[in-house]
């Protein structure tokens, strides 16, 4: 893992003269381009107190001091989490809750019960979706659908994810005290929101590419990195083959969560395809916490991403350091038993592209 050390310069080209959405094409097999983007009018980022000291902790809008949040359990930290992410970015859209017309989050845990539970309280229409660490573009990109085909005027995306509810669901309860081999990374303890909308003056969604479950033959719960790199790659090139865009044609490329081991097989990988990511890309969860951490490969789960999206990433968009912003965020689709049962590892990416 390295630290953040991104800046203006030759390697952030700015692209906003022309668009790239009026030079591609209007709909592609797995890609779209929406007619009428929507507009990114909100956004709020909550992480734990070991993310908050990691490099990008100036950018989370609210850090925790108390992972449990004074709450009995972790799985009641985890909606509480997600409670003040989508109150915080419906606040920061000047929006009312009454204004919302679409909910879309997922989470983790069992049939998403922390979205599930959380959702309840805001008696708003809502659609829990699952799609990993991959949740939040999952989101977006129905999100845009919907609000680009005019059937929603303001739409919320949610996720979260918490290190002791991920890691004793997925992996060995923590009592257990495992030893973590090398090539693992640590779950984000964080919940990100962001609210789309019809009209307004914020960065725009103007295209999306809907990922292909991939699967290479990975069975180690541990090596997330090396399962998901695959599939962000196979979204990737997708994207630039229909659009006919290529990575210089982005100021910034972002994967969500392969981690230091991840993001170098997908450089290996793309390069194979005849693309050289350069240094527009980066990995969330490369960035998210430092060396000194010990979290070996860096950061991984749904909140990864979401956090890292909707504070830095949004962040550089609104200060004009980038214009155009290629965004995947990846997921592994087993199930608790099914590596256990002898299963290989399914995974997914999604996409969208933000523009300024």
């Amino acid at each position: 893992m390295s630290s953040v050390t991104l800046h203006k310069g030759e390697n952030c080209a700015f692209l906003t003269n022309t668009r790239i959405t009026e030079k591609v094409p209007k709909k592609g097999k797995q890609t779209v381009t929406f007619k009428n983007p929507p507009h990114i009018q909100g956004r709020m980022s909550v992480v734990g107190a070991k993310e908050g000291k990691g490099p990008l902790g100036k950018y989370f809008h609210k850090v925790l001091d108390d992972d449990k949040m004074g709450e009995k359990t972790f799985e009641n930290a985890e909606i509480k989490m997600l409670t003040t992410a989508i109150d915080g970015a419906v606040k920061d859209s000047g929006l009312k809750t009454k204004d919302i017309d679409l909910i879309i989050s997922g989470d983790l845990l069992n049939q998403v019960t922390t979205s599930n539970y959380v959702a309840r309280e805001y008696h708003v229409p809502y659609l829990g979706i699952y799609s990993a660490c991959s949740t939040m573009t999952e989101a977006l990109n129905l999100a845009s659908t919907f609000i680009s085909a005019g059937h929603f005027e303001n739409v919320l995306c949610s996720t979260a994810s918490h290190f002791a509810t991920a890691e004793r669901t997925y992996r060995y309860p923590l009592e257990y005290g495992c030893q973590r081999p090398p090539y693992a990374q640590w779950t984000v303890t964080g919940a990100g929101c962001t609210v789309l909308s019809a009209s307004g003056n914020g960065p725009k969604i103007t295209m999306g590419t809907v990922g292909r479950v991939i699967d290479f033959g990975t069975t180690d719960l541990n090596n997330m990195g090396a399962a998901m790199a695959p599939a962000a790659m196979d979204t990737m090139v997708a994207l630039f083959r229909e659009t006919g865009t290529k990575p210089s044609d982005f100021d910034l490329i972002i994967t969500g969560d392969l981690g230091k081991l991840g993001s170098d097989i997908l450089r290996d990988l793309m390069m194979e395809q005849g693309y050289n990511l350069g240094q527009r890309y980066i990995d969330c969860g490369n960035m998210i916490f430092d060396v000194t951490q010990k979290c070996y490969q860096g950061g991984s789960g749904a909140a990864c991403s979401a956090t890292v999206f909707n504070s830095f990433v949004l962040d550089k968009i609104l200060d004009g350091t980038y214009g155009t912003v290629a965004y995947f965020a990846t997921g592994a689709l087993m199930n608790t038993q099914s590596c256990y049962q002898g299963e290989t590892i399914p995974c997914i990416s999604h996409a969208v592209v933000i523009e300024r």
